[in-house]
């Protein structure tokens, strides 16, 4: 099934490959549904494993360090593999620990598949952009990223909640073979409709400190940092934050807002990333800015809640694909290297949204959470600013090299 690569970009400058960039984004869809599905499912999976609940949120914990800890050192290794041979290791990986995950009857061994589907996902993640990018013109990255990208919030705001209803409806194990049985059919749909290439030749490949210190990439991932951990600070505590407003209970509707919002946010991205990415970041940041200024300000507020939400969500949605068209230009030939960093510094934005928004919650309330949103995403908004030769460089990306 291997197609040749310069037969392939002849085939595609016609037009956008949407069979194999939405192959990419039903990948990006599995990624999220396996680290959060047992979110919603912890009471059915304690009692099922006779642990406590608390336990089995660390099925959670394990998939992010799972992907924390390999999506560098696997990415470093398949340098040299062709391309479908990694995409199709890492949604094979899914098969396989979702299916040990649903047939498991001891706690140790449930733990042990939650770690390898996270790395099997930080592989995915660090190769995904890349090989968007790979399959279009260089004219096309941009609208091609955004495609690729759309399934990340189409799971949360859809796929998650559909996903602790199957749990509940038919069992946390059903769950999962479920989610195994559909990404066997993901792997078909690689092999007849996402285009192959070959690996970095030996003397391509591009050593971790050298893409490092590669102009911009540093300054990517700053924003990158700043802008999810301001993110991670809001949505992970997003029910206490509206509690005071009487909104709690519709907390799942609040999130289905900002998923849809995000939806709208990608479609204006792929009309902006290519011309104005760095406009588009900066204008980003500086509403995120604004709303976390007027949740201060009118936090008791429902209406003020859900207009900002919805606000919020528009200027988030488009995050992925301008930070990692960003990060790709930047690092040019060591892509796929730089992207897998991105992976790193974004599971630990997560992470540490989680852990800031606790001492923040615990210690001034929630009353400190748009201060602190506010305060990262102009540090962000800085970063930006004074990355104007590398990283975030002004006018049209297809100005800026090759």
């Amino acid at each position: 099934m291997t197609l040749d690569t310069t037969a392939s970009r002849k085939k595609l400058d016609g037009g956008l490959p949407l069979a194999g960039l939405l192959a990419l984004a039903m990948t990006g869809f599995i990624c999220i549904m396996t680290e959060t599905l047992p979110a919603g499912l912890l009471p059915q999976i304690g009692a099922d494993l006779h642990i406590s609940p608390a336990l089995a949120g660390q099925m959670v914990t394990a998939y992010a360090f799972g992907s924390l800890s390999a999506a560098i050192p696997l990415t470093l290794a398949t340098q040299r593999w062709r391309r479908r041979r990694v995409l199709l290791l890492a949604i094979i990986g899914f098969v396989v620990f979702n299916s040990v995950t649903a047939f498991s009857r001891h706690y140790g061994v449930t733990l042990v598949a939650r770690y390898g589907a996270g790395a099997a996902a930080g592989l995915a993640w660090a190769l995904l952009a890349g090989y968007a990018r790979k399959m279009v013109t260089r004219s096309q990255q941009g609208r091609a990223l955004a495609i690729a990208m759309v399934g990340t919030p189409i799971a949360l705001s859809l796929g998650v909640p559909a996903g602790t209803w199957l749990g509940v409806a038919v069992g946390w194990r059903l769950a999962f073979a479920i989610m195994s049985g559909s990404t066997l059919l993901l792997i078909l749909w690689v092999l007849t409709s996402v285009p192959d290439f070959p690996g970095l030749a030996h003397h391509e490949r591009q050593p971790f400190g050298h893409v490092l210190r590669t102009p911009g990439v540093r300054s990517v991932l700053g924003v990158v940092i700043t802008w999810m951990l301001a993110h991670n600070v809001l949505y992970t505590y997003i029910v206490p934050f509206i509690t005071p407003t009487g909104l709690a209970p519709h907390a799942d509707g609040i999130l289905l807002l900002f998923g849809i919002a995000a939806l709208a946010g990608i479609w204006l991205t792929s009309r902006t990333v290519d011309h104005a990415l760095r406009l588009s970041v900066l204008v980003s940041l500086a509403i995120f800015a604004v709303v976390a200024v007027i949740f201060a300000i009118g936090s008791a507020s429902p209406l003020v809640i859900i207009m900002g939400v919805a606000i919020w969500g528009l200027t988030f949605g488009g995050a992925a694909t301008l930070l990692q068209t960003a990060l790709a230009d930047a690092a040019g030939e060591g892509a796929d290297v730089a992207l897998s960093m991105n992976v790193v510094v974004w599971n630990s934005a997560i992470a540490g949204g989680g852990i800031l928004g606790g001492v923040l919650l615990e210690t001034w309330g929630v009353v400190s959470f748009p201060w602190a949103v506010m305060g990262l995403a102009v540090a962000g908004f800085l970063i930006v600013w004074q990355a104007r030769f590398h990283g975030f460089p002004p006018g049209h990306r297809l100005g800026h090299g090759d």
